[in-house]
């Protein structure tokens, strides 16, 4: 597929402007700025039909120097640097575009008073439970944004890879009821537009970086939604995309630099061959193809190579953390941009706001690949990360074998119990983010083939082990996509979130005796997790599963608490000798088990269920 040159003119959604030539500048992005932020040099791109055959200047305004001007190839774009003084007032700074026989232009550009909390921001940790919700599909709170008239795609419930409806206010709806199963936390897949003709409902073909798309609300209803979260004491997790953008978006038309993108003579598609990274024998090409293929045609590879996209993504970030309030961003495909980039974008990110915090997507099951962009990390290139926290998907993996496997020579949990081993890898494997599926993989009830007891003890040790849990919409009543891997019914519609829906999870009105258990059971462990602060920050020590009974024994703890993990995947009950834990636990086991209230007093034997998990708060 030959690479089209993009050159034809098109005007997508034009910005009020304080002009007399409204129709000159479409765009003015960022939208604002703001006094007293430490990237206090924003660079505007300015975007209309020949703006950049206009001479660019500024009234003066005290505190505010326009520092530089600069000419894009194509003359529909002007790229102008403000520099923004400590001290300076809010206010609007007015611009000029002046060009001889031709009326000036102005456009008033706002920076607004910075709200004083934002610099304060504290990001999502280890306290924390994450509920992930792919928005399309969890609640329909508002069923008159269900199709937008200027939008290509349609609203369509029954096409299971369509636009089903579920919005930002459904999701506002249904804080309390997140609250209420012990969640602190909600990360939300892509909410921005994504005006591509079909599959646009999963978000990750973004074709305005500036703007909610409008089948989910708007800006304000987003910023609405993270006010109310704080208010409930909840975080919000942004997921943002810097690798790629929807064919669609609006300067794919026109494109100011032809290296704005990542062309290619023909459609080269990335190779995923994520050991070129270090690899010392890879060759140049195959680097290449990794860091700017593209993912799929219908997803331009952003070149943040060029400056001024280098400039435009960081600023996006900066820009909707201030907005919005967000607590945290998850960085879809953290690999695959110009990793000296992602450095930089970390570092403003995070000097911006320092108590913040951001999970990047690896996936890959290797953990040597993973530890090599989290931060503090030496890598045998020299190459340094400042990001915090990193999607655990070598533990996931693990985790599903482990229970699913059967024992051979050595016991069903030694992946698992190797995977946790190999930590010393990470230089802070505390901020991982520990998750049993997500919306890119089969819901966790499937991968461990409907069995309730192995769902359960996946819940359990997400839940406890160290790291930050991350949870999908629907686990807690076992959503599930047997006999398919289709994306679009792994990501079904959450039931009850449209009016007339038979099933209610919700209220729980038509739930299945084993989803009302489920639902019951993840309240129990994340609302006991809230408070359970050895989980949060203690340390842990497991011990060498055994073949012969194949009972996998984990320890948090600190110097106040013990929690003890005991997970069994025997078909029998099994009393288990415990001097082998004396180490940690001592003579004797006294404790509760808070997940079924079970009492242990003076206890040196312990007998186990079969196919279970026991969690005990030590004495």
């Amino acid at each position: 597929m030959k690479i089209l040159r993009f050159i034809v003119w098109s005007l997508f959604f034009g910005m009020p402007l304080i002009v007399a030539a409204q129709s000159t500048i479409e765009r003015v992005e960022p939208p604002n700025w703001w006094v007293g932020m430490a990237h206090n040099e924003v660079e505007l791109l300015i975007y209309g039909k020949d703006i950049g055959t206009y001479v660019a200047s500024m009234e003066v305004y005290e505190g505010v120097l326009l520092k530089e001007t600069k000419l894009a190839p194509n003359q529909n774009y002007q790229f102008l640097s403000l520099r923004i003084a400590a001290g300076t007032k809010p206010g609007d700074i007015r611009l000029f575009f002046s060009k001889k026989g031709k009326k000036t232009i102005k456009y008033d550009y706002p920076i607004l008073q910075r709200d004083p909390s934002r610099s304060a921001l504290k990001g999502f940790d280890n306290s924390d439970a994450i509920y992930l919700i792919t928005p399309d599909r969890f609640a329909n709170g508002d069923p008159s944004n269900d199709t937008v008239e200027k939008l290509k795609e349609k609203a369509n419930r029954t096409l299971k890879g369509g636009r089903h409806g579920g919005d930002v206010a459904g999701i506002s709806n249904s804080l309390d009821y997140i609250k209420d199963l012990g969640f602190t936390a909600i990360w939300i897949n892509p909410i921005l537009e994504n005006d591509m003709k079909e599959y646009s409902y999963h978000g990750y073909s973004t074709t305005d970086f500036y703007k909610v798309d409008p089948r989910y609300g708007s800006n304000q209803s987003f910023k609405n939604l993270c006010d109310q979260a704080k208010s409930k004491n909840m975080k919000v997790i942004m997921d943002m995309i810097v690798n790629h953008c929807g064919l669609d978006h609006w300067w794919m038309q026109d494109l100011p630099y032809k290296d704005w993108i990542n062309q290619w003579p023909e459609y080269t598609q990335t190779n995923h061959k994520k050991t070129v990274i270090l690899d010392p024998y890879a060759s140049k090409i195959d680097r290449k193809q990794f860091f700017d293929g593209w993912f799929v045609p219908t997803m331009p590879d952003l070149n943040q190579r060029n400056a001024s996209m280098a400039k435009y993504l960081i600023q996006n970030t900066l820009w909707w953390i201030e907005y919005a309030g967000i607590s945290g961003i998850r960085m879809d495909t953290y690999p695959y941009p110009d990793m000296y980039f992602m450095s930089d974008w970390t570092k403003a990110v995070m000097k911006e706001y320092t108590d913040f915090n951001i999970v990047g997507e690896e996936w890959v099951t290797r953990p040597t690949i993973v530890s090599y962009w989290q931060q503090g990390k030496k890598n045998g290139n020299g190459y340094t990360s400042s990001l915090k926290s990193l999607m655990d998907f070598p533990l996931q993996n693990a985790l599903v074998t482990s229970l699913t496997n059967e024992k051979t020579w050595a016991s069903s949990w030694t992946d698992l119990y190797e995977a946790l081993g190999q930590d010393y890898l990470y230089p802070e494997p505390n901020n991982l983010v520990v998750f049993p599926d997500n919306h890119d993989m089969s819901r966790i009830y499937t991968q461990l083939n409907e069995d309730f007891d192995k769902y359960k003890m996946a819940l359990v040790y997400t839940a406890t082990v160290r790291g930050i849990p991350q949870f999908y919409y629907g686990t807690e009543v076992l959503m599930s996509n047997t006999g398919t891997s289709d994306h679009g019914i792994i990501r079904s519609d959450f039931p009850g979130g449209w009016q007339g829906d038979e099933i209610n999870a919700f209220s729980g009105e038509g739930l299945s005796a084993i989803q009302t258990e489920a639902k019951a059971f993840v309240k129990k462990l994340l609302n006991w997790r809230k408070t359970a602060t050895v989980i949060h920050s203690g340390k842990l020590i497991h011990f060498a599963p055994e073949n012969s009974n194949e009972i996998y024994v984990l320890f948090r703890y600190n110097d106040k608490d013990r929690v003890m993990l005991i997970l069994s995947k025997n078909d029998k009950d099994l009393s288990i000798n415990l001097e082998p834990y004396q180490e940690i636990l001592g003579t004797h086991l006294m404790g509760k088990d808070i997940l079924n209230g079970s009492l242990y007093e003076e206890k040196e034997a312990l007998l186990v269920k079969a196919n279970s998990a026991m969690l005990i708060e030590l004495h």
